[in-house]
């Protein structure tokens, strides 16, 4: 079934317009904005949906869109480090959020890492993955070819969000999941394209490469959980692995695999899954008993863990997208769970897919 979103406004001290997107019920929980987003088409991508459908398990889950991205102010005057920061602020002001775990993914775990430090009262628990504390420009005695190379990147940004050919932005989707399906890239570079402008994206970059918390991640004083894929080709395993040192009595989960962001049909997603339930101690699963399934739902099931939209698996097995929807449907309930990333999780472990 379709997650359901509750889309909300909020605006900045710099008169920036921030879109949020609600999910769930439960305690709170917040995600800080990380590369090029769009929490409208979030619900249906194959790289955020499984992120969502998790989070909002046992949670109200919140997420937004980045100043200059998304349904967020488009052509803003400021995109910098700081102003995402002060974006984060702004949105848990606005909601009313007292105190929460609070999760960073890639750019994102920058920013929750200085939202930590800087309110210690307000965040109960960091989840990062695949972060990183210095970047192309902020290393110490740089490289002149690491400069070179994040010039290059840059310009080919500046290039390929341009033009109608997705060629110049197949290298940021390669470095980003080369281990996707050939239609998983294809769904990320379409999410890439329309996230942001030409000039929104390289100005993001440019930040991006900008960013040093090394001071703030010394600072964090809640429970914190650090995961890096071995293979990540977007932010290197050292990194991960540098900033769980940095970080004072932080849990750091070293991942199998070589797409910066997981997909739910990933060995490494059920181990994540598992590991954040420990750690903000939910239960592992809602139905102990052994699940069954038909064979029609398990076909469904495997497809859907394989990163398949219901669209794609319904053209694929000649079915309506509305049936589709009911296998799933009917899946999750067989298997007692609330979202069909649980019962991928569920089916998988039992040995069903």
């Amino acid at each position: 079934m379709p997650v359901q979103q509750d889309i909300r406004f909020a605006a900045t001290g710099d008169g920036v317009k921030l879109a949020m997107a609600i999910y769930g019920k439960g305690p709170p929980l917040v995600k800080a904005a990380t590369w090029l987003t769009h929490i409208e088409r979030d619900p249906s991508s194959n790289h955020n949906r499984p992120w969502i459908e998790e989070l909002s398990r046992n949670h109200t889950y919140v997420t937004y869109d980045a100043r200059g991205c998304g349904l967020s102010s488009r052509n803003v005057a400021d995109i910098s480090f700081d102003a995402w920061v002060r974006d984060l602020e702004t949105v848990v002001d606005a909601l009313g959020l007292d105190r929460f775990p609070l999760v960073g993914i890639s750019q994102g775990a920058a920013i929750a890492i200085a939202y930590a430090a800087m309110h210690p009262e307000r965040v109960s628990h960091l989840i990062l993955l695949g972060s990183f504390a210095t970047s192309y420009f902020t290393t110490g005695n740089p490289d002149p070819r690491i400069v070179d190379e994040a010039e290059t990147l840059l310009n080919v940004m500046k290039l390929g969000w341009g033009q109608g050919s997705s060629a110049m932005r197949q290298v940021f989707v390669s470095k980003f999941m080369p281990g996707a399906t050939q239609q998983q890239q294809r769904d990320f570079d379409e999410h890439q394209r329309v996230s942001a402008t030409p000039g929104e994206a390289v100005r993001s970059m440019r930040a991006m490469f900008k960013i040093n918390v090394k001071d703030e991640a010394r600072k964090v004083k809640c429970p914190s959980l650090v995961f890096h894929i071995r293979g990540d080709q977007l932010i290197y395993f050292d990194q991960g692995r540098n900033v769980a040192a940095l970080i004072p009595g932080a849990k750091f989960v070293p991942l199998d695999g070589e797409n910066h962001l997981p997909f739910e049909g990933e060995p490494c997603w059920t181990q994540i899954v598992h590991e954040i339930r420990a750690f903000l101690g939910e239960p592992a699963s809602r139905n102990p008993s052994s699940p069954k399934l038909t064979a029609r739902q398990t076909e469904v099931l495997r497809l859907v863990a394989g990163g398949s939209t219901d669209k794609q698996i319904a053209r694929a097995l000649e079915l309506s997208h509305r049936t589709v929807e009911m296998h799933v449907a009917a899946a999750i309930k067989a298997l007692g769970c609330g979202t069909r990333t649980e019962a991928v999780h569920r089916a998988g472990e039992a040995g069903l897919l």
